[in-house]
C-alpha cells in the first residue's frame, strides 16, 4: 500500500520491481499477489504493470473472532 501523499511517483512500481528482483535472485520464478475484489485502483495498477489474474486459484481467509478462536484453541482441538 502506498499512501495517497506518495502516489504518482511510481513508488509502488519501484517497490514491486524490487520485490521481483529479490525473488528472482533467490531463485523464484513468479510473484503471487492478492487484492480485494472491489479495489479497482489496485487492480488497475497491477494490470498496468502487466500482471495478470489467475483463473485457477481461490483464496481462503479466516478473520475476526473466528481467527482468534482458531489461533487460541489448544493443540488437540485443531
Amino acid at each position: 500500500y502506498v499512501e495517497d501523499r506518495f502516489r504518482g511517483r511510481r513508488i509502488g512500481e519501484k517497490l514491486l520491481r524490487c520485490v521481483a528482483r529479490e525473488c528472482r535472485a533467490a531463485g523464484g520464478v513468479y510473484l503471487r499477489l492478492s487484492v480485494d475484489t472491489d479495489n479497482e485502483t489496485a487492480k488497475a495498477f497491477y494490470e498496468r504493470l502487466g500482471i495478470g489474474w489467475s483463473s485457477y486459484e481461490q483464496v481462503q481467509k479466516i478473520v475476526g473472532e473466528a481467527f482468534f478462536a482458531f489461533a487460541d484453541a489448544p493443540e488437540e482441538e485443531r
